[in-house]
């Protein structure tokens, strides 16, 4: 482990640029996804026909659908994560670790991705999705990969915020398995 201090606005760019990206790009996909005229809601899309695909879905949960109209929870949840993510990594001095940094920096994207649906701030109202809530503002997150291995495996619709939060976390536990040198061993 490095402990350079001239390290530190290295990692403190790194980190940023990953979550900047990160949320970026989850962002951007997702306004060209939700703005395409051409795909309805529930249609889909195939790039690699019954496997890779685009299909818009909602989702007022978290993970797999769970906890499904409990949208305020979970941004509060991911408001705490924003917060707790740049305390750890800088004010523990986390950032010391480049691949904890990157983990986090991909996480943080994805939080943050996330959280700017379930804030409402994506101006999508429900019209198009559900006729019973017209003109309601959608607090949910914006979905649109479609993944399945046959009919019978059909993945739930994801994004690329969600594919940051998942990289991030196998970072995570891929890195707790690995100690340097010399790092303590508890």
């Amino acid at each position: 482990m490095e402990h350079s201090s001239s390290l530190w606005p290295h990692r403190v760019l790194w980190f940023l640029l990953l979550a900047t990206v990160g949320c970026f790009a989850d962002l951007w996909s997702k306004h060209l996804v939700f703005s395409s005229d051409e795909l309805f809601h529930g249609s889909e899309w195939w790039l690699i026909e019954g496997h890779v695909g685009i299909q818009k879905s909602l989702n007022e949960g978290a993970l797999f659908g769970i906890g499904q109209g409990k949208v305020w929870i979970f941004g509060f949840f991911s408001v705490l994560a924003a917060i707790a993510i740049p305390v750890w990594l800088f004010h523990y001095r986390a950032a010391e670790d480049f691949w904890l940094t990157t983990a986090l920096g991909a996480i943080m994207g994805g939080v943050l991705g996330n959280f700017y649906d379930r804030a409402g701030f994506s101006g999508l109202t429900w019209d198009m999705f559900d006729p019973r809530r017209h003109g309601e503002t959608v607090y949910a997150v914006r979905d649109w990969i479609l993944f399945q291995v046959s009919d019978q495996w059909v993945w739930p619709n994801f994004n690329i915020a969600d594919a940051l939060l998942v990289c991030g976390a196998i970072g995570l536990v891929l890195r707790s398995f690995y100690l340097a040198p010399d790092e303590p061993k508890a």
